[in-house]
């Protein structure tokens, strides 16, 4: 809509062939699937995405050796959750409830999850952007009111050009 916005991308910048834990944002085109955000700090965010309330026990399982690799999964209780119950101690996952507020609005980008080819890279999201806009772990972060300003004008057809400039 002719807009810019500032955001922070991959502390390693950008990477055509990304890899799992390279710190590189992908480059190319993406659809966005939904929007996720925790009802305990903002209300729903007017959009025409699917939309989902972030609870405790959500989580993005980021470990390329899970059959559950960059899908969204639940978490049941502090010590063992069904997905490491199911997968065994030590597999790793993406916690959507922080303590922190990047987590607070995310919108999953349809990279590597159609189906997600192993170690190619998962939990690539739009969320809010630290306040120093520091780099990100692959992800598109920002600020929050920029975010909510964008986020009315997105559905499932919509897409994301993620290019270098």
């Amino acid at each position: 809509m002719g807009k810019t916005y500032r955001c922070a991308v991959g502390k390693n910048g950008f990477a055509l062939n990304k890899k799992e834990g390279d710190g590189c944002t992908p480059l190319g085109m993406f659809n966005l699937r939904e929007c996720w955000f925790r009802a305990d700090k903002m209300v729903a965010p007017e959009t025409n995405l699917p939309i989902n309330i972030i609870c405790e026990n959500d989580g993005w399982c980021d470990d390329p050796a899970s059959e559950d690799y960059n899908r969204h999964i639940k978490m049941a209780g502090a010590k063992l959750s069904p997905f490491e119950i199911r997968q065994g101690e030590g597999f790793s996952f993406e916690k959507l409830h922080r303590n922190d507020h990047i987590y607070d609005l995310i919108i999953p980008i349809g990279y590597n999850d159609n189906p997600p080819v192993m170690g190619k890279g998962s939990a690539i999201f739009l969320h809010l952007a630290h306040d120093d806009y520091r780099g990100t772990e692959g992800c598109v972060a920002l600020a929050q009111q920029d975010l909510l300003d964008i986020i009315p004008f997105l559905s499932i057809t919509t897409q994301i050009e993620i290019f270098k400039s």
